[in-house]
């Protein structure tokens, strides 16, 4: 058998390296191509929550950009981290998680044994939505600054519910009492804000903290009253001032949601959700979490890394001062 020519043989040899390039620019085009598979947002709230809402607007709106159905699923408990702990664990690139403020800022400084470490077992997505909170009292007491007066005056008789010990109406009205000349006011937990409601409308509380998407209806059903907002005047809640204008002076406060996903999701993945996340919060999930009681932020990984940076030095502050933990 007669030995290949010189002239063969190169065009073996770029035969061949051409086969390569288009080998490995192919395996990297399939490893970029995500998703491949259905995506599952996990919810630590129950259907309906706010955070529930935010989520089933951005799956909406992702399930057309990735070209994937993005399922929702609710795993409730432990005010979300339940849920948080299994997107934490997860091993698989199409596994993400909606979570609320506390999941990645108070709840290790609440519960040093929480089984996940929300600097270390995330990739931070983006911020989603913003809402601030509402205070929210019975219809029989003053309204406006005079409302501050008779929180002062009651001699530690008012009571506030939350919908647990650490979540955020909880550490939240711990700042407001702090910062409206720390008033007494014992704190009541419940299980979920309609338990806090009606406990408001039968007498048994006096204030609460709650997200505008919940609060407000009650308010223009004459149940209970709106006396301010814990961040600037917002269109979610038009009628009603700011707490500083009511010479409750503090940083505003606001109630969250933000994806994320486990520390090990691909930069692939990542990439593509930084695209596609704001994109989807700022267009066409925009109008439904507004419905919803959200304000569509969308503002990366960068934003969501600061948010959480400053929420956690108020937020510790607060833990720190009033000696709050669970047990």
């Amino acid at each position: 058998m007669h030995a290949p020519s010189a002239r063969l043989r190169r065009h073996l040899l770029a035969a061949a390296t051409a086969l390569v390039a288009a080998t490995l620019c192919g395996g990297a085009l399939a490893q970029a191509a995500w998703p491949n598979k259905p995506v599952k947002i996990m919810v630590g709230f129950p259907g309906g929550s706010t955070p529930d809402v935010a989520a089933r607007a951005l799956a909406e709106a992702l399930s057309k950009s990735l070209g994937q159905p993005v399922v929702v699923e609710n795993r409730p408990g432990a005010s979300g981290n339940i849920a948080a702990d299994q997107v934490a664990k997860a091993s698989d690139d199409h596994t993400l998680g909606v979570v609320i403020n506390g999941n990645l800022t108070s709840a290790k400084l609440l519960n040093p044994a929480l089984p996940y470490d929300p600097g270390k077992d995330f990739a931070f997505v983006s911020l989603l939505a913003t809402a601030p909170l509402v205070l929210v009292a019975p219809p029989d007491l003053p309204a406006g600054a005079e409302y501050f007066n008779a929180a002062r005056a009651s001699a530690g008789k008012w009571s506030y519910g939350s919908v647990g010990i650490g979540s955020v109406g909880h550490l939240g009205m711990e700042y407001v009492k702090s910062r409206a000349g720390n008033f007494e006011a014992v704190h009541i937990p419940y299980n979920g804000n309609p338990a806090v409601i009606t406990a408001m409308i039968g007498g048994q509380i006096q204030m609460a903290l709650m997200p505008p998407g919940i609060a407000l209806p009650q308010v223009k059903a004459g149940k209970i009253n709106a006396i301010g907002l814990t961040g600037p005047r917002s269109p979610l809640a038009p009628d009603t001032p700011s707490l500083s204008e009511l010479g409750v002076q503090m940083d505003a406060l606001e109630v969250w949601v933000a994806l994320v996903g486990p520390a090990s999701l691909s930069a692939e993945a990542q990439a593509r959700l930084a695209r596609e996340v704001p994109a989807a919060v700022n267009g066409e999930a925009r109008e439904r979490l507004l419905a919803g009681g959200w304000h569509g932020v969308g503002s990366g990984a960068d934003g969501l890394r600061q948010r959480v940076a400053r929420e956690t030095e108020i937020l510790g502050g607060i833990i720190k001062a009033r000696g709050i933990k669970i047990e």
